[in-house]
């Protein structure tokens, strides 16, 4: 049955079907509060139906296709985003609430994603061993397999591009579940791989509920490795429930990420970046600076021309080219950070913010303040804890001692970053800060397609995102040993020291 315009049905092989869940829930734009679409939702036949296809392509026609034709079809996904980047940026920005301007580049990166991995597939080699005698030993790397793959609501396209591209790039099979309030745009991927010759069945797409279809997914028998972005609470219990059949797990998880800005920096070139990190994408992602350890030297200074800032910034819908800071996701968001907005009240000093935003059109939709707290104690729950939205903590420090302890204080460790200009301190802080991430004079976000991308501790597992790291943890290793003596050769395992005694 045809899926209407405004309707989004479930992408399995290689086409919109209708959900046997029967579940459609209606979108709104957090913006607006405007009915936006309405999207089915999956539900454990659906995502039985969905891992069926991926084994089936991966048994069949994707699990057949060379390396050259999984670099041209990657290639031809990255034209077909660029192609339709208006339709993918306004269906983006409408249905996550963040400004234009920011998902401009986000597509741009998604496109630029999935042309790095149609090059870098050809670095997925092996290479020959010699072991001595007759005997050939080589290695393979081979696809893992059927992969489930969960991205969380902020970065929709840009995270399922994340995801997707080095498993395809791999060789895998892949069932991709988004967010059920952002699947849109991940959908819509999944129509253009259809159309520019994916198999049906190499990428399946059904959004859902955690609990429900999240666990199915995870604990299907069918998938063999688990990809998931989204929140540490969350990333645990996966890694329960892929600890008993011992299935490949990898995860990227949150940040309580710090700009240090010490008494020599550029505090034009670091409001910039505070402006940029903190509240772009109204502070709704995991390199989010929500600490910012300032010097007592310049505090004063600092913390003044930053509420000014802060203050001129423009609140509204996410499509208008003059917002600068955009809705939060739902008005379940702006509940959260309004209380730790009350919080931070209790913890520290309020310098401006601290409340849900409602004049005029702004009462349509899910805004809240940017928001500033002072004289943050390093160990206050707004200093701790991931807030996941547009407020930061202003620490004041002395001593680069005081500095290194606070920065690494916290469960997590992605970004970090450091304003100044002795080189000296610069290297300090990429050896003494504890991080995935390290920036010099730059704010606390940003990627590369072609660098890894994950952080430390609690920030999730050990493996990395993006770049040649990522396509390791979707493929295995293989070592081949080819005997061609003709006779009983034992292994060096076997032989050490055995005939020397």
């Amino acid at each position: 049955m045809a899926i209407a315009t405004s309707e989004y049905g479930l992408f399995i092989g290689g086409e919109l079907v209708e959900p046997a869940s029967g579940e459609v829930r209606e979108l709104t734009e957090p913006a607006t509060g405007a009915p936006l679409a309405r999207a089915a939702m999956a539900g454990e036949a659906d995502v039985d139906r969905a891992v069926d296809s991926a084994r089936e392509a991966l048994d069949g026609p994707w699990g057949k296709t060379p390396p050259n034709e999984r670099s041209r079809l990657l290639h031809a996904l990255a034209d077909a985003v660029v192609a339709n980047r208006k339709e993918l940026t306004e269906l983006e920005t409408r249905n996550v609430g963040k400004a234009i301007t920011s998902v401009k580049g986000e597509v741009a990166v998604t496109a630029e994603n999935f042309r790095w991995y149609a090059s870098a597939l050809g670095t997925i080699a092996g290479r020959s061993t010699p072991i001595g005698g007759s005997i050939l030993a080589y290695t393979l790397k081979e696809p893992i397999g059927v992969c489930a793959q969960i991205v969380p609501w902020n970065y929709p396209i840009m995270m399922a591009a994340w995801k997707l591209a080095p498993a395809l790039a791999a060789g895998c099979a892949v069932v991709l579940k988004p967010d059920p309030a952002t699947p849109l745009t991940a959908l819509r991927l999944g129509e253009l791989s259809a159309e520019v010759g994916f198999p049906p069945g190499a990428i399946n797409i059904v959004p859902g509920d955690g609990p429900t279809t999240g666990v199915h997914l995870v604990t299907h028998p069918g998938v063999d490795k688990v990809a998931f972005t989204g929140s540490t609470r969350t990333g645990s219990e996966i890694m329960r429930l892929c600890a008993e059949p011992v299935k490949r797990v990898s995860l990227e998880l949150g940040g309580k990420n710090p700009i240090v800005i010490w008494e020599d920096a550029d505090l034009d070139l670091a409001l910039d970046s505070v402006i940029w990190s903190a509240f772009g994408t109204s502070g709704q992602r995991c390199t989010a600076a929500s600490r910012l350890i300032v010097h007592r030297a310049v505090h004063d200074e600092f913390v003044g021309r930053l509420r000014d800032r802060v203050g001129r910034l423009v609140l509204g819908d996410g499509l208008l080219e003059t917002t600068d800071v955009g809705p939060v996701i739902n008005e379940t968001a702006v509940e959260r950070i309004a209380g730790y907005a009350e919080i931070g009240r209790k913890e520290a000093e309020l310098v401006i913010g601290g409340e849900p935003a409602r004049d005029g059109d702004l009462a349509k939709g899910s805004f809240f303040q940017p928001t500033i707290f002072t004289e943050v104690k390093p160990d206050a729950r707004i200093a701790q804890e991931e807030i996941f939205g547009p407020v930061a903590s202003v620490i004041p420090v002395d001593s680069w001692e005081e500095t290194v302890q606070i920065v690494n204080s916290v469960k997590y460790g992605l970004s970090s970053s450091l304003f100044t200009r002795d080189v000296n301190l610069a290297f300090r802080s990429i050896r003494d800060f504890d991080s995935g991430l390290g920036y010099v004079n730059h704010g606390t976000i940003g990627a590369e397609a072609h660098l890894p991308f994950g952080g430390t501790k609690a920030t999730g597992n050990g493996h990395r995102e993006v770049g040649q790291a990522a396509l390791e943890f979707f493929s295995e290793w293989k070592s081949v040993y080819i005997d061609y003596s003709g006779k009983l050769q034992r292994a060096q395992i076997d032989t050490t020291f055995v005939d020397q005694e």
